[in-house]
């Protein structure tokens, strides 16, 4: 069986079994970039971010943040999710050499020792898939089910230092997520005086990441950056070697439903350009200071803003 055939024999399942669990009721999929959008990094290694200040802020405090965690995050790639065995094989997403995993039990298996490496066959790709399964189960467990409290602690002590340096954007962007998980969202709807009015309305919502790095960093990034109680695991896609259209492609399949709407939110062109391909509303994040789409800033009237563009007030069609 091909790599790409499995996949979308595994799509269709899941598209499958979510369109039977969601058949009643409006569901929102947001689609999120990572870097620059939920979390600040790149900007605060080069210094963009403190730039935008206009002398406020202390460029280097911001820098040595930054490195600090790249480091956390590389050791934590390495010493707990294998990266340093597999970042030469990056998957678009954890599920999708599942077919090759023949359901093994891993426990006491030695991940250093089963010769795992080129070439890139059917006997290695049960290997990796192995790989991917105690990935997910890791990040399941999350960092406090298998670190001690002072290590824990420790990137506590960052996540809170970075938050204030950045006027509060990583715990806004996170209480962001938990508001889209909650299912709660403003809908826009005409008035009689040909006004809009926002209305409160519920609906189920699931968050999606689609990021342009590769897969086994951005999911360490969700742990250390406080996200994985609101992404799952297999709601993590890199966009690294296929691009974030194929991604889109992708999720649309599998969120496959009459009453399904997606929202794109992120500050690249790339994801721009594709949500425009989809016909999907996109809020490009701008992290200047004063800006209304930053976090903290950007509200869920806001988004209920560009749902109602795209999508009017009733159902949402099959339109790509």
């Amino acid at each position: 069986m091909g790599e790409s055939t499995a996949t979308s024999i595994i799509t269709d399942q899941k598209a499958k079994g979510f369109a039977e669990k969601y058949l009643d009721g409006k569901v929102t999929v947001y689609i999120w970039d990572m870097d620059e959008t939920l979390i600040l990094l790149k900007s605060l290694l080069n210094g963009t971010y403190a730039e935008a200040f206009n002398g406020v802020k202390n460029v280097q405090e911001g820098v040595e943040m930054g490195k600090m965690w790249e480091k956390y995050i590389l050791d934590l790639c390495d010493d707990y999710f294998f990266y340093e065995q597999i970042e030469n094989y990056n998957k678009p997403f954890l599920s999708s050499l599942s077919q090759y995993d023949d359901g093994r039990d891993l426990l006491g298996y030695d991940f250093n020792q089963d010769g795992f490496g080129p070439p890139d066959d059917d006997a290695n790709k049960i290997k990796l898939a192995y790989r991917h399964r105690a990935i997910a189960h890791n990040y399941k467990k999350g960092l406090n089910g298998f670190f001690d409290q002072e290590m824990v602690k420790q990137w506590d002590e960052l996540y809170n230092m970075t938050d204030k340096y950045t006027e509060g954007w990583l715990s806004s962007a996170r209480t962001f997520l938990e508001e889209c998980s909650a299912g709660k969202e403003e809908t826009y709807v005409a008035s009689a005086d040909g006004t809009t009015d926002s209305v409160a309305s519920k609906s189920q919502h699931i968050n999606v990441l689609v990021t342009s790095g590769s897969l086994i960093p951005s999911l360490v990034k969700c742990l250390l950056f406080q996200l994985d109680n609101f992404i799952t695991h297999g709601n993590v896609y890199s966009s690294w070697d296929v691009g974030k259209l194929q991604c889109f492609r992708w999720i649309k399949e599998r969120f496959n439903c009459p009453n399904v709407r997606f929202c794109v939110i992120g500050d690249g062109w790339e994801e721009c350009e594709a949500a425009e391909f989809m016909r999907w509303p996109f809020i490009k994040i701008d992290p200047r200071p004063g800006c209304n789409h930053r976090f903290p800033g950007l509200t869920l009237r806001t988004v209920g803003f560009y749902l109602s563009v795209v999508y009017g007030n009733s159902d949402p069609g099959d339109d790509v």
